[in-house]
């Protein structure tokens, strides 16, 4: 590394549609992967940047499947009052939680 380089300290990578600011070391719970727990993978980086400083394209980072969970259960109930009508409900959604190796 010379004096010039600056090493990145987050980026911005897309997962499944959606868009994560990370750094380096950081847990982060994510829809379900089809990795498995252990895999090593590299998402898309969007973009990679220094704390106050400047914001730059592409990059390199590198994650690690840690586990696949599920979430809270989430529990919709809805009725009509004096109607005799009522409906209920709900769903765990499936994640993978990750870990952010490095970020270069």
């Amino acid at each position: 590394m010379s004096l010039g380089e600056v090493v990145p300290d987050y980026a911005v990578i897309a997962l499944s549609g959606k868009q994560y600011k990370v750094r380096e070391g950081e847990h982060l719970l994510v829809d379900r992967l089809a990795h498995e727990p252990g895999d090593t993978f590299e998402p898309t980086v969007l973009a990679t940047g220094v704390a106050g400083g400047t914001l730059s394209d592409g990059g390199a980072v590198t994650a690690t499947v840690e586990e696949h969970l599920l979430g809270p259960k989430l529990i919709a109930f809805t009725y009509r009052a004096k109607k005799d009508s009522k409906r209920k409900r709900g769903h765990r959604s499936r994640l993978s939680r990750i870990r952010i190796e490095s970020i270069g």
